[in-house]
């Protein structure tokens, strides 16, 4: 049987209609009263499992899932050993270095050195900040990371953007933006070499006009 992974959160309706244009419905996701994290579609060829968007790469690379729907920003991230077989053109936003507007930091390679810098998205950061050439701590927040810079522990943020209006209602401005993000449709690569399920004739009916 076909499994997919489905990310909580604000890609999952989306990510289940786009399963509904291969002919599977796993829409009891949607229902406020469903607490079951994996369903069958009703006619049986596929299962999806709703997990947090972080863990889909997870579940794609080990084979637990044969495909999954995540963001570009999460398989940056994890780097996950998976294919990336399209993108989906939706769940657009941006990861940006955000500074406190009155800071007199206008550009990342502006930040001092050995500075610190907030971020969920750490290798990303790292990786940013390396290519710079400029050493910096980045420091691991899973919360409110614009708290960083707020309370004074950080010089500057590395987080996804979608409309800014957070950063703005706490202050903060972009003086940077890493990458573009939207959501792409991931395969594991022996399962989809393999074919098994019929993982190809799916991907092409969810894939069509994308």
């Amino acid at each position: 049987m076909l499994t997919i992974a489905l990310p909580k959160g604000a890609l999952l309706k989306d990510s289940i209609e786009l399963c509904q244009k291969a002919g599977l419905d796993f829409s009891l996701f949607l229902s406020s009263s469903n607490r079951q994290l994996q369903i069958e579609d009703p006619t049986g060829v596929a299962k999806a499992l709703l997990v947090r968007a972080q863990d889909v790469p997870v579940y794609v690379e080990y084979g637990q899932a044969h495909l999954g729907i995540a963001g570009y920003d999460v398989l940056k991230e994890k780097k996950a050993n998976i294919a990336h077989l399209a993108d989906l053109g939706f769940g657009y936003c941006r990861m940006s270095v955000a500074v406190p507007k009155d800071s007199p930091y206008r550009k990342s390679i502006d930040l001092p050195a050995h500075g610190i810098v907030a971020s969920k998205f750490v290798n990303c950061a790292k990786e940013h900040f390396r290519a710079l050439d400029l050493p910096v701590e980045i420091v691991p927040l899973y919360g409110s990371v614009e708290l960083g810079p707020i309370t004074g522990m950080s010089e500057a943020i590395v987080d996804l953007v979608s409309t800014g209006k957070t950063l703005r209602e706490n202050g903060l401005i972009e003086i940077d933006v890493l990458f573009e993000s939207s959501a792409y449709l991931v395969a594991n690569p022996l399962l989809y070499r393999l074919n098994r399920d019929n993982i190809a004739g799916f991907v092409e009916q969810m894939t069509v006009n994308n």
